[in-house]
């Protein structure tokens, strides 16, 4: 997949079946439309592109208020390539593009960088200063432009709708699994493995990558989780992940921490990349009155997520 900007983007001689939006997570009701848009294209012989944003507009337009994501823009990426999309254009957004006009989109970005011949968006999809472009004045600008506009339904096989806002709910509560659902994929997190307290092997007996995860990606609720852990290398482990605060340790810790027990490993993950995904959640956080209890319920931890998700490694 080519990704580019609208500075650097070079419209194909064919034209292009464009899509917009923040597509965050990728999820199933994005895939679906995904799905439309290929076989729009195919029937015209167009190319197909993705119009994005290289941060979700609310964290400027309202930033008090903007949502967690659910995936970075590198995961963003690589999600679309595997949806089969031939080019990405990655706008960047800020505050004079939050000031810019409907029209003034159509006409730098559709046109001018994507070379749109159709327009697939969600039915309810606006853009634009004010949020005043909708599917009727796309219709109004391709009457002008020469492109078609098709609205669709961000739903997925079943029908169901699907929207980035329910999946960030699901993964608020700990809902990993009906996240996945939804996602059709585990809900994933990447960051850089960091020192902690080195409490986790010499005092515990279950040493932890712990993961240091950007403060704008959702992370779900405090809890025991089972999941995979991938390394730099690509390999995939079976983990035992804790996202929390440590109450047997800490009475009033602020910041939850991601730490993931890769099961029958051992060796030094210090400074590395990390993808850490929930599969299932296993319990809530909660304190215990000893150590000795804290790890005899890290082992029941360690035997349930074997249980539930095999060996160490895939």
């Amino acid at each position: 997949m080519d990704v580019t900007t609208p500075d650097a983007a070079r419209p194909t001689s064919s034209g292009a079946a464009v899509t917009i939006g923040a597509y965050d997570g990728v999820h199933l009701g994005h895939r679906a439309l995904l799905a439309d848009l290929a076989a729009s294209a195919a029937a015209r012989g167009l190319e197909t592109v993705v119009v994005t944003f290289d941060r979700h507009p609310a964290t400027v337009v309202r930033p008090e208020s903007a949502p967690l994501q659910l995936t970075d823009l590198e995961q963003k990426l690589e999600l679309l390539a595997g949806c089969g999309i031939e080019r990405t254009i990655v706008v960047p957004f800020d505050q004079t593009r939050a000031d810019e006009s409907a029209e003034e989109f159509v006409a730098e970005v559709l046109v001018a960088a994507a070379g749109a011949r159709l327009v697939v968006v969600g039915r309810d999809f606006h853009f634009g200063h004010g949020r005043k472009g909708d599917v009727a004045l796309l219709r109004d600008q391709g009457a002008v432009e020469g492109f078609e506009v098709e609205p669709v339904a961000l739903s997925a096989a079943g029908g169901d709708v699907v929207s980035s806002t329910r999946i960030r709910q699901l993964i608020a509560e700990g809902q990993v699994a009906d996240a996945h659902a939804l996602l059709g994929r585990p809900h994933q997190v990447r960051g850089t493995v960091v020192h902690g307290d080195g409490r986790g092997g010499p005092e515990l007996g279950y040493p932890t990558a712990n993961v240091m995860v950007p403060a704008a990606i959702a992370v779900p609720a405090d809890g025991i989780y089972a999941g995979h852990y991938e390394d730099a290398s690509g390999t995939v482990h079976t983990a035992a992940i804790s996202v929390g605060r440590r109450p047997t340790f800490y009475a009033q810790a602020t910041e939850s921490l991601v730490e993931a027990y890769l099961l029958d490993f051992e060796g030094d993950l210090y400074g590395q990349h990390a993808r850490v995904s929930f599969v299932e959640h296993l319990r809530e956080e909660r304190r215990f009155d000893s150590v000795d209890a804290l790890i005899e319920q890290m082992g029941r931890d360690v035997a349930a997520t074997r249980s539930l998700l095999g060996g160490p490694t895939r």
